[in-house]
């Protein structure tokens, strides 16, 4: 297999090689082969480099970029089939959601009692540092309202998973990391809407409960469900039979639903009854999918180790899809949107660290804020801009903005982890 990566390393060289002297004697209709030829093989290629393993979940994201740039239509529709439908879109960041899920656990929840000043400092810093900065932005670049609305939604997600990774390999406080993913997480569905409403409901229009319920369905749900698969796991006697009458409970409740209720109530409900029995119908889903893959790993145990590949396989695919949809954007603006997702960045990772410095953190534990502050969730991002129908432009950001956070979040947390040693 390593001899196969090396062959497919020097091929992507070559491509690579190719494309320049393509563009330079100006053969258009080679370059888009040869990019899209050049990306993938690097992105296979590169895990032969040891130092540069770290970088393919970042250079998988690169093809994905690249891919939706040059063959935009290709990503768009499939025959009838609109590739950015938004029950697919949601689908699809479940799908991430959980798979990241299923790699934390009811214990990163502890650290909140042993660690509550850097708990407190961080969720303070995640959700004014980067809203902030991401507003003060908008009024500094001239962007049209939506592609504005982007930049504040990017910012005021919740941190991912990814910030976890980093911290891992910049040796800081991870169990602080991982705790703090967790709260902002939690706490993603009352302060994202919140900060959208104050931030950007001049540029979009906002409906709070909607976008509380659109982030609980992106994010809680199929995390909760990962959660649910950990608890039962792990759990004593009790509780696996408690999560066993709720499985039976969920089971009816959606079979009530299928078989006629769910018309009853649309009948005889207003709207925001309705919003609240289809948040029902995702909070039992996700019952009746962790306990269901319970029994799958207990049977296939592998499966287990599959889920961050799926995840990362999800990640690239709305990628693809939003930097296809944007693609008239980002040729118009586009070098303007990595400013700011640059300077945006930078800002998070140093008020991040500094801030806490000031407020008494010890080192790790502030590089540890630093990187939560500063690499936010852009699954979370793309789904709610694909669930406001806008992935075009209040998800352009997202698009932008994440391949940029993986890049900066490796350098950074290299450049410290080489401090530590």
């Amino acid at each position: 297999m390593k001899q196969v990566e090396k062959y497919t390393l020097w091929l992507g060289l070559v491509a690579t090689f190719v494309l320049l002297l393509v563009v330079v004697i100006d053969l258009n209709s080679l370059i888009a082969p040869l990019a899209v030829v050049s990306a993938i093989a690097l992105s296979i290629g590169i895990r032969s480099v040891k130092s540069l393993k770290s970088y393919q979940y970042t250079a998988w994201i690169l093809v994905a970029i690249v891919c939706g740039m040059f063959y935009p239509s290709a990503f768009l529709k499939w025959g009838n089939f609109d590739l950015r439908n938004k029950w697919l879109i949601l689908i699809v960041v479940q799908v991430v959601m959980f798979g990241m899920g299923t790699q934390m656990s009811i214990k990163d929840f502890l650290g909140i009692k042993t660690m509550g000043k850097g708990v407190f400092v961080g969720i303070l810093c995640q959700f004014s540092i980067m809203p902030i900065v991401g507003y003060l932005l908008t009024r500094v670049f001239t962007f049209e309202p939506e592609i504005a609305a982007g930049i504040i939604l990017i910012g005021s997600c919740s941190s991912g998973l990814a910030s976890n990774v980093m911290v891992f390999i910049a040796k800081a406080n991870l169990t602080l990391s991982v705790t703090l993913t967790a709260v902002a997480t939690l706490l993603a569905p009352i302060m994202t809407p919140l900060m959208m409403k104050l931030l950007a409901g001049t540029y979009v229009e906002i409906n709070f409960l909607n976008m509380c319920v659109e982030i609980i369905k992106i994010v809680i749900v199929p995390i909760g469900s990962a959660l649910l698969y950990d608890a039962y796991a792990n759990g004593s006697r009790i509780l696996r039979k408690r999560v066993n009458y709720v499985f039976i409970v969920a089971c009816a409740w959606l079979l009530a639903m299928i078989f006629g209720f769910w018309t009853f109530l649309q009948s005889q409900s207003s709207a925001n009854t309705m919003l609240i029995a289809e948040l029902f119908n995702f909070l039992f889903g996700a019952v009746i999918v962790g306990k269901l893959y319970y029994h799958v790993i207990t049977f296939k145990p592998k499966i287990h180790n599959f889920m961050p590949i799926l995840s990362m396989f999800g990640i690239v695919y709305f990628t693809t899809v939003t930097t296809a949809a944007s693609r008239d954007n980002i040729l118009t603006i586009g070098i303007f949107i990595l400013l700011a997702s640059i300077i945006h960045n930078a800002l998070g990772y140093t008020f991040g660290y500094w801030i806490s410095r000031a407020l008494g953190l010890d080192k790790d534990s502030s590089r540890t804020v630093a990187l939560e502050v500063g690499l936010q969730n852009g699954g979370m991002a793309s789904g709610l801009a694909g669930s406001m129908g806008k992935l075009a432009t209040v998800g352009l950001a997202a698009a932008v903005f994440s391949p940029w956070m993986n890049i900066s979040g490796s350098l950074l947390a290299n450049f410290w982890r080489k401090k530590h040693e």
